[in-house]
């Protein structure tokens, strides 16, 4: 047949079948060759990645050593039972070190990861950090609190994969916005956490640092996007760790992992600096930087902390509004609006079961509970969120997964996001009857028909503008 299409596009020449079979065969080897050679590659990455992370476990497992053989009395039972707070209020007063604090959670940090495989990254860094603060005059928020964040948050000389092969290698020049303020603050970031392949999933697995296991119970799941950081904190590696959400990957890990986890309002601490192009329209479904820990107070200091002028400085787009104390402190009774199902998703009795009790327990301290619905839920959902959040039906997304090995955790929603979008309409089509959600996702997923490939909106003009408002200081640049 090939040869015959091959006679027919070439008519004056004389074509030799054997030829031709050489030519096939010698194509289908090259082409073999190709996908050998660029998987090798992967791998390659892959491997240096995982080297780079040992090597990262080993220099953690010889300072902690170090720091216990010249103080083989410390306490770290005792520190690591502090509730935030509280250690906060010790290392600023001075009756605990910075040194004794941060060298007992890389030891606690590490031991965590042996067992759940929650730490990708460790940042050396952080003991230069540490000798500079003890020379400051003035003492932040979180002075001396060993914090940990995300995989894709930056930090200088250290890598955002966002679990992809493609990000390998590719070392951030500066510390993102929330590392600096974080930083001025006092806190001291020493590890990176895991994150699963693409962050797009509600597990916490990828093909370069593998699976990370809850540390509650090893058969479960940590949640994502943010696992690494749920997994850390629960099994008591971090005190404060900071993850992003766009649809739950602060929220859904601080529930896997019975903590407490805040999702701020979209830019309310600063975009996130982290891999760009997953999502074809960032701005229309908003990823947010935020805080997990174990307890509430924890972060009502962090949010202290990060709500002042260095952070409304060095990142011109974020609201100017500080933390209200008042508002905070005022013991006025409050109007609550709550409800223990939203008319899309199906809570389950646990979740139904806590609602009821948070409201009997407002009730008792004065408040006033008043039950609603949330309006037009399915046009909020599969209009606004899943279109907007996958208005390009998905294309950016898959791009940064050419050339990788997939997760298995992620086959099947990469598989769904692969279908052509007359096989999405068909589908959409047949199951609206039966799965009328399933059908609406599968629309949405087929992207808006005038959809165009674009850059991130930060890489652009308006990312120009800002970064150079950023390095001036000029607060008006952005607004």
């Amino acid at each position: 047949m090939i040869q015959e299409k091959l006679r027919q596009l070439l008519p004056e020449v004389e074509v030799d079948p054997r030829a031709i079979s050489a030519l096939l065969c010698g194509s289908a080897a090259a082409v073999l060759v190709l996908k050998w050679v660029g998987r090798r590659r992967i791998q390659e990455k892959m491997e240096e990645a995982r080297r780079t992370r040992d090597l990262g476990l080993e220099r953690m497992e010889q300072v902690a050593w170090k720091f216990k053989q010249k103080n083989p009395g410390v306490q770290t039972s005792f520190i690591l039972s502090l509730p935030l707070v509280e250690l906060a209020e010790k290392l600023k007063e001075g009756s605990l070190s910075p040194e004794i604090v941060l060298y007992t959670y890389i030891d606690k940090a590490l031991a965590v990861t042996q067992e759940v495989n929650c730490v990708t990254d460790f940042i050396q860094g952080c003991e230069e950090q540490l000798r500079d603060l003890t020379k400051r005059k003035e003492k932040g928020l979180l002075y001396g609190v060993p914090i940990s964040i995300k995989d894709h948050i930056g930090c200088k000389g250290h890598i955002s994969t966002g679990g992809l092969v493609q990000f390998l290698g590719k070392v951030e020049e500066e510390d993102s916005v929330i590392v600096k303020v974080l930083k001025r603050q006092g806190a001291i970031p020493f590890v990176k956490t895991n994150v699963p392949q693409s962050m797009i999933n509600y597990d916490c697995s990828n093909v370069i640092f593998g699976q990370t296991l809850n540390p509650l119970n090893h058969k479960k799941s940590p949640g994502g996007s943010s696992g690494g950081e749920g997994a850390l904190i629960a099994g008591g590696g971090s005190l404060l760790g900071f993850g992003t959400d766009v649809a739950g990957s602060i929220r859904l890990p601080s529930s896997f992992c019975g903590l407490c986890g805040l999702k701020p309002t979209g830019m309310g601490l600063s975009a996130p600096a982290v891999v760009t192009g997953i999502l074809a329209f960032p701005i229309a479904v908003m990823a947010t930087i935020g805080p997990m820990a174990r307890d509430v107070d924890s972060l009502v200091l962090c949010m202290r902390a990060l709500l002042c002028e260095d952070l409304f400085q060095l990142d011109p787009t974020v609201p100017p509004i500080p933390f209200n104390e008042e508002v905070y402190s005022s013991s006025k009774p409050l109007r609550i609006g709550f409800y223990d199902g939203d008319g899309y998703f199906q809570p389950s009795p646990s979740m139904k079961r806590a609602v009821q009790e948070t409201k009997q327990l407002l009730q008792r301290a004065g408040h006033t509970l008043i039950p609603f619905s949330p309006p037009r839920i399915d046009y909020v959902v599969d209009e606004l969120f899943t279109k907007g959040l996958f208005s390009d039906g998905a294309a950016n997304l898959l791009d940064k997964l050419k050339g990788d090995i997939m997760d298995p955790n992620l086959k099947s929603q990469v598989n769904t996001y692969r279908l052509p979008v007359v096989v999405k309409r068909i589908g959409a089509l047949l199951l609206k009857p039966v799965y009328p959600r399933i059908a609406r996702d599968l629309n949405a997923l087929c992207g808006q028909q005038h959809t165009i490939k674009f850059a991130p909106y930060w890489e652009g003009p308006f990312g120009a503008v800002c970064a150079m408002g950023r390095k001036t200081g000029l607060s008006q640049m952005c607004i």
